[in-house]
């Protein structure tokens, strides 16, 4: 019902920032709850950040306060801006559609921090 395809990511320095997209196609934006998750080597997937179609928004408690997720159903994207970021973010990151249980995933996008 719909595809997802993440952009953004890359190789930034401790303190620094990225914005990750997240185009959607094949469906209306707005038929679902959106997220972003992330997965380190040797680690579990972890829901990183979510925004219901409404604009509501829940994040883990290591990412509060630095990064933030925002969407345009019109455009039917999503974005995660992430500033102040840590070597402990880096991950790949992968956009979520969620509509009740059913799930959708984009490819993923690496980010990497690092000096």
């Amino acid at each position: 019902q719909v595809q997802l395809v993440e952009s953004g990511g890359g190789l930034v320095q401790p303190g620094g920032s990225l914005r990750l997209s997240c185009l959607a196609s094949g469906s209306s934006l707005r038929l679902y709850a959106m997220g972003w998750y992330r997965q380190a080597p040797g680690k579990q997937r972890e829901l990183v950040a979510t925004i219901r179609s409404g604009g509501e928004t829940n994040y883990v408690g290591s990412v509060k306060g630095r990064f933030t997720i925002s969407r345009d159903n019109a455009k039917n994207m999503v974005w995660l801006q992430m500033n102040s970021l840590k070597p402990e973010d880096t991950a790949v990151y992968y956009c979520n559609a969620r509509r009740s249980d059913n799930y959708w995933w984009g490819q993923g996008t690496q980010v990497t921090v690092s000096s």
